[in-house]
């Protein structure tokens, strides 16, 4: 009889550092839900991270490794805890449909 083992998908360390209020990278990063020049929404395996301020730029976004680098005026860097929602529905289920 052969054993068959469950693989579960690695979670990724979340890792979130602010400097200055000016920059924010934040690793662990699952899926992009929304971004624009007033808020950026992303999720991680720790729930839903919420970053709001004025003039945030997304300067880098790494798929492979969860990284995002976000630039602008911080205001506010809020979690909640992730609700179930539909398949592919953020930014990157979007683009790799």
């Amino acid at each position: 009889m052969a054993v068959v083992e469950e693989k579960k998908p690695l979670k990724k360390v979340h890792n979130l550092i602010i400097e200055d209020r000016r920059n924010v990278m934040v690793s662990g990063v699952t899926d992009v839900d929304s971004f624009d020049e007033q808020a950026v929404v992303l999720f991680t395996d720790l729930g839903e991270l919420t970053i709001e301020g004025a003039n945030l730029h997304m300067n880098k976004l790494n798929v492979e490794t969860g990284e995002v680098s976000i630039e602008g005026g911080i205001d506010s860097i809020s979690y909640r805890d992730e609700a179930p929602r539909g398949q592919g529905g953020g930014f990157l289920g979007r683009i790799f449909r």
